[in-house]
């Protein structure tokens, strides 16, 4: 595997000006605020803003790809973004003088592919609504989840690291890393397979069949983890990367993930766990249903993550029984001031506007800053971090985005003054 000059030649620029922005101190301050949130001395929150609707982003072409060759420009899409963020979503990010370069890893998957039909919107985006066709509706169907089998392919990953060190030489340092945790949901994927309300149904008509299916889910999931142990490819996530549907995981809890870039032990590394689909379950369905079957794959972890969209300021008694649980999930549809008490001194709140302002047709900064505010007052006393996610749609004017990045910024630094 090789890239033509002209590719090198433009991957080498944006690495170029990724090396500078790393040097800049604001990167070192923007670490600390981390460190000091997921080790609970927070001071003021950072800022984390991802999950963009790409497609809607592009000014001016700074996302134009030049590259030829397909897998350059996967590289050059990488460094585009990353770039594009520091700009003009910055938040608290923090870029690094490194760029890592995976291991390849084949994934047979469990056996079972989603059939669904899908609507679309906006023909420019991968955000569709999507209909899941049943293929799971009761005891009977479950033995159709097998389990993974994961192999490393050595030649490929050695190729690569190959020509990232060709290419980035002298620029950036190239680590070769394996799986810096996990998204691990056991809900997320059996409602592809049993559809939706039907799987809700289930929880009352058929319980025990529930009670087997994420059983045999969580059974293929752990062999998943216990041969990515085997193969030596878990890393640790305790740095610029995002952990569980929140921020970066610095810490001090873990390992120094310089030191851990691959065949790393599960106790230095975050995990994380969520049932989405469950927001109107009660605490006692969700905890029979889901959280005590995660458990398993929780328990493995040195810090743990959990919640993503779901509201779960009715449930923090059951997230009190997650092993080295840091950070919990406070979506736009939580109450922050039932979740505030219990979670002072033990849990980062990990805090999400609701990124439908965006999509107004009526775009008010002054609204933007309210959310923001709403969050501190409501937060007081706890640590906690912002995170805006799920972007749909900015109605095609990135710089909405753009403004709420500093309003949120400059709010916070008001707050805290």
């Amino acid at each position: 595997m090789e890239f033509s000059k002209h590719d090198t030649t433009i991957l080498r620029q944006l690495a170029s000006e990724k090396a500078e922005i790393a040097a800049l101190p604001i990167n070192d301050n923007n670490k600390k605020l981390w460190y000091d949130t997921n080790d609970l001395k927070a001071t003021k929150p950072p800022i984390f803003i991802n999950e963009l609707p790409w497609h809607e982003m592009n000014i001016n072409d700074e996302l134009t790809l030049r590259c030829k060759n397909s897998f350059a420009r996967e590289l050059e899409l990488l460094l585009r973004k990353e770039l594009y963020c520091y700009r003009h979503v910055r938040g608290n990010m923090v870029v690094t003088d490194s760029i890592d370069c995976p291991v390849v890893i084949k994934d047979s998957g469990f056996g079972i592919d989603e059939d669904v039909d899908i609507r679309q919107t906006d023909a420019n985006s991968n955000i569709v609504s999507r209909t899941f066709n049943v293929q799971i509706s009761g005891i009977e169907d479950i033995e159709k989840i097998k389990d993974p089998v994961i192999t490393l392919d050595k030649k490929q990953s050695k190729d690569r690291l190959d020509l990232y060190r060709e290419v980035f030489d002298g620029l950036l340092r190239v680590q070769q890393v394996g799986v810096k945790g996990y998204w691990f949901t056991p809900w997320d994927n059996l409602v592809r397979w049993t559809g939706v309300q039907e799987a809700l149904m289930d929880l009352i008509i058929n319980p025990e069949y529930i009670e087997k299916l994420v059983e045999r889910f969580v059974d293929a999931s752990i062999s998943r983890l216990e041969q990515y142990e085997n193969l030596g490819l878990w890393a640790s996530n305790n740095n610029n990367t995002r952990v569980g549907s929140g921020g970066y995981g610095y810490t001090t809890a873990l390992a120094d993930a310089d030191e851990h870039l691959i065949n790393t032990a599960l106790t230095e590394v975050w995990g994380c766990g969520n049932a989405q689909i469950f927001s109107d379950v009660s605490s006692q369905m969700h905890w029979d249903f889901s959280l005590k079957h995660e458990l398993r794959w929780l328990e493995r972890f040195g810090l743990n993550y959990y919640g993503c969209c779901e509201p779960l300021h009715l449930k923090m008694d059951i997230l009190d029984k997650v092993p080295n649980l840091r950070k919990v999930s406070a979506s736009p549809w939580a109450k922050l001031e039932k979740m505030r008490d219990h979670a002072k001194g033990k849990y980062v709140l990990s805090c999400k506007p609701n990124p439908a302002i965006f999509a107004d047709a009526n775009w008010s900064i002054e609204r933007a800053e309210a959310d923001i505010l709403n969050i501190l007052e409501k937060s007081g006393g706890c640590n906690i971090e912002i995170i805006m996610k799920d972007v749909s749609t900015v109605s095609y004017k990135p710089e909405r985005l753009w403004q709420w990045s500093k309003i949120a910024q400059n709010t916070v630094d008001k707050f805290y003054k």
